[in-house]
Parts: structure tokens; C-alpha cells; sequence
């Protein structure tokens, strides 16, 4: 885990407490006594330890003319709560929803994990020889035609062709041989035949790089659905906190209180935010053990 994530994880522990304590508390009576206001005061202290950061977020994308995403919902959903007196769903609501916030960024985390250490295939120097003796230089700077010498061990860093080896080896004289292979034994001397922007493992990495922005078509939906689903639920909410009353009479709490369920129940993050993790996440499992996925939409056709 991060240093952020384990923050985070402090935070959420805090807060669970705190609520368990609350939750035995609130149902052995221990808190009717109380005014209302010493008992939003007591449900606020665990809602902002775990929730500060989603108030935070939608204030500042509000004040940027970002107004409908999942902080916001999450916001006037809890704020709705509190203000119907459901003190303790509105501190379970904020503190379910950040602790699959935790593990969705522990599973990000782990697949770019994996992703970087796929990554590590790229040489970052290779060696020529100049009046006989070994000079280290950029993969970058070695022109088509120049001799490099790979000692066992190392990586080869272009691609070319063999010229000489000091054993024999399954890679022998004259043998095509590709960017980010391993030297087992024995030194190799390779006259290059691409540039390092044009060679094997220079290609790997660009795939690799780009993969999560390759996405499949399930995605785009998602994002396109997303973007007119919340306002949509936003306001259809806040009419049914104001029409009913207005229309059929009865006091305005209950239809708040209905309207703050529903855009709880209503909150796309679930969906939001599984589809592509889970594509992201395949991308980083196959790239853990070698797999190269070029991106999300061949994923897709390959579960199809």
C-alpha cells in the first residue's frame, strides 16, 4: 500500500469504531436524551475523519463548474440523511463507500505494479566498442550498422544481427536476434539493425504504455452512460423531494428522506467503477506474468 492508502485505511478503522460504538449506543438508547444538535455533532466526528476529502472534492469541483459526479452524490446523499435525522446511515453510507474506494485503488496500484515491472525489459544503456575498449552509451544514440557487445546477463537493448559470440550458443553467428532478451552466456557482438525507436522492445513498451486508454466498447458506454445517468437522478430526486408535497399534501421530510434514498440506491459507482477496473485489472495480471494485452477492446474479443 501507499503511504496515501494506508491514511486511508488508518481513517477508515477510526471511523468504524467510532460507528460501532455509535451503532450500540444509538440502539440501547444511550443517545435519546440528547438534543438533536449533540447528536449530529457526535454522528459528524466519525462522517468527517473518513469523508472530509469527498466533501472537499465535490466543494472544489462545484466551484469549478464540475457539479454531477459520484463526490457530489455522495455529499448531498449524507447531507440528506443528517438532515432527516438518520444520523448513523448517513456515517455508514460515506464510510462503506471510501472503504471500496480503498480497495479499488489497492487493486489499481497492483496491476500499474505489475505493468511497470513489465516495463523493466528496456535496457538502459548499451555498450560499443571504441579502440578496444568497452564504452557504455544511450540505446537512443546507437546508429543502424554499430557493433555493441552484450555480456551474459544483460539485456540486449536492439535489435540486430549476431557477428560473434565466445561460445557457442543457441543464438550463432549470423542469427536475428530482438531487443530485451537476456544474454545467458557468453559474450554476443551484434551489428544493429533498427534504431531504438523503431526496434522490438521500444515497441513493447508503447504498447504496454497505451493499453488502458485502448478501451472496449462496454467502456465507452459506461462513460457516455455516466454522463447523463447523474444528472438525470440528481434532479429527478429533488423533484420528488418538492412535487409530492406540493401536490399531495404532507410534510416535506419524509419526501426528503425518500429522495435521499433514492439517490443512494441510484448512485452508479458500482458499475461506474467495475467495468473498468476489471479490464484494467486484466491488463495488469497479464502483464505480471508476461502477456501483452494491446488493450481493453482486445480483451473484450477475447472473453467474447
Amino acid at each position: 500500500m501507499t503511504k496515501k492508502q494506508k491514511k486511508m485505511r488508518l481513517r477508515i478503522i477510526i471511523s468504524l469504531v467510532l460507528f460501532v460504538i455509535l451503532f450500540v449506543c444509538e440502539h440501547m438508547g444511550v443517545l435519546e436524551p440528547l438534543p438533536w444538535w449533540a447528536q449530529l455533532l457526535i454522528f459528524a466526528v466519525p462522517y468527517l475523519i473518513v469523508g472530509y476529502d469527498i466533501i472537499f472534492k465535490a466543494a472544489r469541483n462545484i466551484s469549478h463548474g464540475q457539479i454531477f459526479d459520484e463526490n457530489f452524490l455522495m455529499m448531498i446523499a449524507t447531507f440528506g440523511a443528517f438532515g432527516v435525522g438518520e444520523y448513523l446511515e448517513a456515517v455508514a453510507v460515506m464510510l462503506f463507500y471510501q472503504v471500496g474506494e480503498l480497495f479499488q485503488g489497492y487493486a489499481v496500484g497492483k496491476s500499474r505494479q505489475s505493468i511497470t515491472e513489465m516495463m523493466d525489459i528496456c535496457p538502459e544503456y548499451a555498450n560499443i566498442e571504441e579502440d578496444g575498449k568497452l564504452v557504455t552509451v544511450d540505446p537512443d544514440d546507437v546508429e543502424v550498422g554499430t557493433i555493441i557487445v552484450v555480456k551474459p546477463g544483460e539485456r540486449i537493448p536492439l535489435d540486430g544481427v549476431v557477428t560473434g559470440e565466445s561460445v557457442p550458443r543457441r543464438a550463432s553467428e549470423g542469427d536475428e536476434i530482438i531487443s530485451g532478451c537476456v544474454n545467458g552466456s557468453g559474450t554476443l557482438k551484434i551489428r544493429t539493425t533498427k534504431e531504438f525507436d523503431d526496434s522490438t522492445v521500444a515497441k513493447i513498451l508503447e504498447l504496454v504504455e497505451n493499453a488502458s486508454s485502448k478501451k472496449a466498447k462496454v467502456e465507452n458506454f459506461i462513460t457516455r452512460f455516466a454522463k447523463y445517468y447523474t444528472p438525470v437522478v440528481t434532479i429527478g430526486a429533488v423533484l420528488l423531494a418538492v412535487i409530492p408535497p406540493l401536490i399531495l399534501g404532507g410534510g416535506f421530510a419524509e419526501w426528503i428522506q425518500r429522495a435521499c434514498i433514492f439517490l443512494v440506491i441510484s448512485c452508479p459507482c458500482a458499475l461506474v467503477i467495475s467495468v473498468p477496473l476489471g479490464f484494467f485489472g486484466g491488463i495488469g495480471a497479464a502483464s505480471k506474468i508476461g502477456v501483452l494485452v494491446k488493450g481493453s477492446n482486445f480483451l473484450e474479443a477475447v472473453a467474447e
